[in-house]
């Protein structure tokens, strides 16, 4: 079954319900839970003389579901490893732990019959996602301040935004000690 578009569960409306314990289970609302497609958080190379910090913050309260943060990073993190590789350190800022849960419905002829019943129900676990705040960093790079390396490290966020539910705003700071 198709995912369901980002904009049927986007928007943070109440608090989370989705308690999963590895210590204690019998006290879990959910008893299995979903794994993330977001694996790699760190990209690049660590250095510890990068100046320049671009991040990209979000804008609204927004939820983001895993697939979408890992579409984001792998288009921002090729980007950056085409155009200046190794001298960049990429990293995702937020995780996903919030569990989204969906009551399947039927569809098709007849299903009126079929889908009756259990309306408030929590329904099952189907994905993971990040409750991200407004100004929270999701993403940021470190580079060497360059031009090139400045427009680059941009355009990858850029591109990165596109792949996210939401507004975000990208914003360039210094590092100090560098």
């Amino acid at each position: 079954m198709k995912l369901r578009p980002a904009r049927t569960m986007r928007y943070l409306k109440s608090q989370a319900w989705a308690r999963y314990s590895v210590k204690k289970p019998r006290k879990n609302y959910i008893k299995a839970l979903p794994h993330t497609s977001l694996i790699v958080f760190r990209m690049g190379v660590s250095k510890p003389d990068y100046n320049l910090l671009i991040t990209l913050n979000a804008d609204q309260y927004v939820q983001v579901r895993s697939n979408s943060l890992e579409a984001a990073r792998q288009v921002a993190n090729k980007h950056l490893e085409r155009e200046i590789p190794a001298n960049y350190f990429f990293r995702v800022v937020t995780y996903p732990h919030n569990v989204i849960r969906e009551k399947k419905r039927a569809t098709g002829a007849g299903a009126d019959r079929l889908s009756q019943g259990m309306s408030m129900s929590f329904g099952k676990p189907i994905s993971v996602a990040a409750r991200v705040h407004r100004n929270q960093p999701v993403m940021e790079i470190k580079v060497f301040d360059s031009p090139m390396a400045r427009q680059v490290a941009h355009e990858a966020l850029k591109r990165a935004s596109s792949k996210l539910s939401g507004n975000y705003s990208i914003v360039t700071s210094e590092i100090k000690g560098s």
